[in-house]
């Protein structure tokens, strides 16, 4: 979507602002002992109660409404009976469907007491997510994005997941263009003002080639079991700077 009235860019707004607040919750009841079960449920009720639809179940297909991806699982963790225990770090990603258009975001939390080095990958995820939007203006590339992502990233000592990508969004959870978190300068299709996107970037701390676990055929895990860390925004590109719409 490229925003061109006042009232999409609201109903984006409203969708977003939404996501980021069950996200806040879900962080804070994150802790050792509950079951990422538990999460999927509260989400659930959170979303019906806004009157909205949870995007990933009735999209994809998912066996949840949220993705909770702990430790060596990078993405679409199913929500199920494992038990987050204390040192465990868990990737929450929340999308639903609000008075016609989509929300998107995602955060990676601590639970309990985390190693530095975790706590850490969890850190520079999420700063890679940011270079990320700081190149998000009009003339810019799609590859910029990435491009800046990588280069954080691997500054760092960390590799980028490459097979799993931003997207454009709006009345639709996925809408183009493809954003990849890794890129070169310059490249892919131009950044438009007012385009609509996500930037959710994977950082793993050891090899970044991934499997689908066959126990549920969904979670993402890493082939070594090195850990994983994703962050995600969506916003509106801007001349001035992008215009971030996943926060409370």
């Amino acid at each position: 979507m490229v925003v061109k009235t006042q009232g999409s860019l609201q109903g984006l707004r409203r969708a977003n602002r939404a996501t980021a607040k069950l996200l806040r919750d879900l962080g804070r009841m994150a802790k050792p002992g509950v079951r990422t079960r538990a999460l999927n449920d509260y989400a659930m009720d959170y979303i019906r109660r806004l009157g909205a639809d949870p995007v990933f179940a009735t999209e994809e297909n998912f066996p949840g409404c949220i993705n909770t991806s702990v430790n060596d699982a990078v993405v679409h963790g199913v929500p199920d009976d494992t038990l987050l225990r204390d040192g465990d770090i868990l990737s929450i990603d929340a999308g639903l469907v609000l008075d016609g258009y989509c929300g998107d975001s995602t955060i990676t939390v601590a639970i309990g007491y985390a190693t530095v080095e975790h706590r850490r990958l969890i850190a520079t995820t999420r700063e890679a997510m940011l270079a990320g939007i700081r190149v998000a203006v009009p003339g810019n590339r799609v590859g910029d994005i990435g491009h800046a992502i990588q280069t954080h990233a691997e500054s760092r000592g960390y590799n980028v997941v490459k097979e799993f990508i931003g997207h454009g969004l709006g009345r639709k959870m996925h809408e183009k263009p493809d954003v990849p978190s890794v890129g070169r300068r310059g490249g892919g299709p131009v950044l438009e003002d007012g385009l609509v996107i996500t930037i959710e970037p994977i950082l793993v701390e050891r090899s970044p080639r991934v499997r689908v676990d066959p126990s549920d055929g969904w979670t993402v895990r890493t082939i070594d079991g090195g850990w994983g860390a994703q962050w995600e925004h969506t916003i509106v590109v801007r001349p001035r700077g992008a215009h971030v719409l996943s926060e409370p």
